[in-house]
Parts: C-alpha cells; sequence; structure tokens
C-alpha cells in the first residue's frame, strides 16, 4: 500500500509534513520520504529506509534541517519517493500509491518513444514512481500527463506532484484509494488518512472524487480535471488498513467494523451456550470482534497482548517467513483468560493462514479448550491486482486457492473458483471445511459478502471486491 501527507501553506510547513507523513506509518513498511520546496532555497530532499525502525526516530533531525512553504512526504511499501525529477515541464517531486500491472510493457514503450534511461535499483527493478514520472513527461503539459499516466497503467495510480507554484492531487481513475483535502487559515494539504490533517489544525474541506485531479496552494484549491461517475473504492480499507479513526466517502473505519462483527454474529448464532469469550487478532480484529460480542451478547476478551513498544508497526520485514516470526513475537498470551475457555477468535481476514494457524496453536498450547475462528471478509480468491492489499505474489498463496487445487486440480475454470465464491455452494461449505481443517480450529465460518458490503453501507457498485469474486 503506502500512504502520503501534503501541504502548501502560507508559513513554514515542515511540521505538518512531518507528523502528517508519520501518522500514515500504519500503511507501510520500508521507505519513507519528503520533499520541502522553499522559495529561496528551491527543493530539499530525504528519502529514509525505516524497516528497523519507524519514521519518526529516522526523520528527527530533517525536522530542523528543512523548510519551505510547500511540501510532500509519503510511507512506502517498496519504491524509494518522493523522487525530484527535471524536465521540460521544470523541476517536480512526485509520490505515487497503487500498482502497475504492465510495468514491462510500459517501460518498453517509454524506451520507444525516446526516453534515454532508468535507474535500476536493487534486484534490476524500476521504481513504479520513476516510471510514471517517464510517462507524465511524455505530455505538453502536467494535467495532460497525468491523466496519460493513469490512462496507460494496467492496475491504479494515485499520483502527488509538487512543483514550484503548487502541489497537484490525482486521485487514481476509480478512487481505489482516497485523497482527502484538509483547511486551516494559513493553506491547505492533502492527504490518504483524514484523521492525521485534524490532529494539526485542519479541518475538513473535500474528498477528491474518482480522477478528480486538483492543485492546492496556500491561497486555494483548484479543480483542474472533474471526476469520474465511476468508482471503485477498495472495501479492505475498512475491513484492514484503514485507521479506525478515518473515514472514507463520509463512512467511519471503526463503525464498519463493529456492523462487520454484528453482522457475523446475526448469521452465526453463536451464544454463552456455545462459547465463553469473543476475542480480536490485536489490532486488525479487535473492533471487528467488540461488534460481535456486543450483538452476541458473549463477553469480550483480550487473551493476548500486541507488544508494541519495540515492535512498532513499521519494523516488519519484507521477507514472509520474517514477518510471520515477528508477528508470533509480538502476540503475548494471558493465561488467565485462555485455559479452559471456549475462545470465538476474530480477524480481518485469512490471506495465507500462516499468522492465524500459529496464533490458534498457541492458545491451545496455554489451555483453551475450543477456538472458533470467524474471518470478518470473505475467503479471498484472488490476489489483489490495484493496490497490493496482499504481498501474496500467485494466487495459489492464498489458502482457499490451495484447498481448491487441492481439490479439483491446478488448473481449475473460473466457472469453478466463482461456484467456491459462492457462499450457498456445496463447493464453498467443503472448502471452508478443508480450511478449517488444516488450520486446526474447532469451527470456521467467513463473513459474507452481501453482510460485509452491508456493513459498510454506501451503493454496493462504488465498492471494489475483486480479491473476493474477481469483479472489476
Amino acid at each position: 500500500m503506502g500512504g502520503f501527507f501534503a501541504a502548501a501553506s502560507r508559513e513554514n510547513c515542515i511540521f505538518d509534513v512531518f507528523f502528517g507523513t508519520d501518522y500514515h506509518s500504519h500503511l507501510g513498511t520500508r521507505r519513507a520520504g519528503m520533499v520541502m520546496y522553499d522559495r529561496k532555497e528551491g527543493y530539499q530532499r530525504a528519502i529514509h529506509n525505516i524497516e528497523n525502525s519507524p519514521f519518526r526516530t529516522k526523520f528527527e533531525s530533517e525536522v530542523n534541517d528543512m523548510h519551505g512553504n510547500l511540501g510532500i512526504g509519503c510511507i512506502s511499501d517498496y519504491d524509494p519517493q518522493p523522487l525530484l525529477v527535471r524536465s521540460h515541464h521544470g523541476t517536480f517531486a512526485i509520490m505515487t500509491v497503487g500498482r502497475i500491472n504492465n510495468h514491462d510493457a510500459l517501460v518498453k514503450d517509454v524506451f520507444e518513444s525516446g526516453h534515454m534511461h532508468f535507474l535500476e535499483m536493487s534486484g534490476g527493478l524500476i521504481n513504479n514512481t520513476e516510471l510514471v514520472a517517464a510517462l507524465i513527461n511524455q505530455k505538453d503539459n502536467l494535467v495532460e500527463g497525468i491523466r496519460f499516466a493513469q490512462e496507460q497503467i494496467d492496475g491504479s495510480m494515485t499520483i502527488i506532484l509538487l512543483t514550484d507554484k503548487g502541489i497537484f492531487c490525482a486521485r487514481d481513475l476509480l478512487g481505489r484509494t482516497p485523497v482527502t483535502i484538509g483547511m486551516k487559515p494559513d493553506g491547505f494539504c492533502a492527504s490518504f488518512e483524514a484523521f492525521a490533517y485534524k490532529k494539526l489544525g485542519y479541518a475538513d474541506y473535500k474528498e477528491l472524487g474518482p480522477g478528480e485531479i486538483d492543485v492546492i496552494t496556500p491561497e486555494q484549491v483548484t479543480i483542474l480535471m472533474k471526476p469520474g461517475e465511476k468508482m471503485r473504492i477498495c472495501t479492505f480499507l475498512w475491513v484492514y488498513y484503514g485507521y479506525p479513526s478515518s473515514s472514507y466517502e463520509g463512512v467511519s473505519v471503526e463503525k464498519m467494523r463493529y456492523n462487520c462483527g454484528a453482522n457475523l454474529a446475526k448469521r452465526d448464532g453463536m451464544t454463552r451456550d456455545d462459547i465463553d469469550i469473543v476475542a480480536g487478532v490485536p489490532d486488525s480484529g479487535i473492533a471487528h470482534a467488540i461488534g460481535y460480542a456486543n450483538e452476541s451478547h458473549v463477553p469480550y476478551s483480550r487473551p493476548f497482548i500486541k507488544y508494541t513498544p519495540t515492535w512498532p508497526r513499521s519494523f516488519m520485514p519484507t521477507v514472509q517467513s520474517r514477518r510471520d516470526m515477528i508477528a508470533r513475537m509480538k502476540l503475548i498470551p494471558v493465561h488467565e483468560l485462555i485455559d479452559g475457555k471456549r475462545i470465538l477468535l476474530i480477524d480481518d481476514s485469512i490471506v495465507r493462514g500462516t499468522q492465524l494457524r500459529e496464533t490458534c496453536e498457541f492458545l491451545y498450547n496455554d489451555g483453551a479448550k475450543e477456538v472458533h475462528a470467524r474471518p470478518a471478509c470473505p475467503p479471498i480468491m484472488f490476489g489483489c491486482k490495484y493496490i497490493s492489499f496482499s504481498r501474496s505474489t500467485s494466487d495459489m498463496e492464498l489458502i482457499a486457492r490451495r484447498i481448491i487445487s487441492r481439490e479439483e486440480g491446478e488448473d481449475v475454470s473460473r466457472d469453478i473458483i466463482d461456484e467456491y465464491a459462492d457462499p450457498d455452494s456445496e463447493r464453498y461449505k467443503n472448502m471452508v471445511a478443508g480450511i478449517c481443517r488444516q488450520m486446526n480450529f474447532t469451527s470456521l465460518n467467513y463473513n459474507r459478502l452481501d453482510d460485509m458490503l452491508d456493513s459498510v453501507g454506501i451503493d454496493r457498485d462504488k465498492l471494489c471486491t475483486y480479491c473476493w469474486n474477481g469483479k472489476e
């Protein structure tokens, strides 16, 4: 994923950019950067690796060294950014959030159009943000270039671009990720997460629509390209990625998760005769579990605690085996709340199944009598191709697809996969039973897609559900 913050102010806004970017640390784990523009000294940039320590500790010195009235900052899951680019448009800084599926084809097209070279990252890869900049530079002005880049990309791309005149904010064509504008007397800001600017004295100004391009200056926000009518915002923002105090399209993340848990409980029908406590996997399952407990009247409890003082969210290696190890080390059991208990456990999702299976095992090892699993979303059938919410590089890394492959063979038709995604089909029930056995749960029931979408409460046609049903 990735997150961003940008500010255009009449005064030095380095503190706003620093703290606003830091508030997006839950959205990325590998790189972070800031660029400031000062009328006298020009552009200043800093990029650091944040794999082993959080954003603030890496950028503390920059708060005193950097300054300017225009600035952008980002948290990135992979590509180092923001980048500084000099072209026929002049010098600009650029950062992006999204995914490019046709990367190689675009690089080939850019070379054929006369682009001379790209800087290689480790492993011989080309920075996606640099590729986006190259696409923008093929057009005569920035607005045409931004739209051209977005239209050429198979996937999704939100673009924030800083010039000496203002900050261009372009939400991806179908609005899969948010761009929100805040205002205060000194100027305006743009942010992925709205709560980030509210703590800095900004008030809500507007949310950009899908495909909308605005430019913000200290004095005003100007619409350069109006929003499109079609939206497909990522539903997983509410289920997992979004910070609890966030809201998207006017819908609170925390409230959606309460609704989600309540809908699970209504469909599930478990009572105090069946289970002793409801628990959420910290932190992603807690709000869902509270909603379930409130609806079912089964006590909510915390049988394990996430140890966060020395294990911040940003410290998550990109190697999956190490991520799994650190996820285990973070969770500290409370034996007195586990021993002899029938526990209903809620997490946001089951992707590969590794971490939740190990959580189940340590609950049993600590004396749990039963562990009933209730993921807050349906089985994930397709790897995300729009914002990369999952690190899966193949659909076969998904536990649901592995179970299907075991039953049907490796070459499974789309019609068969669709049948497995149907919660009323026998194939679906057999798949869930297979996952339950493999994960060693006492029982397993997933949230249904229709119940989950009802929990959001906006027009279903505006919500992306690709990872669950493959519909774009």
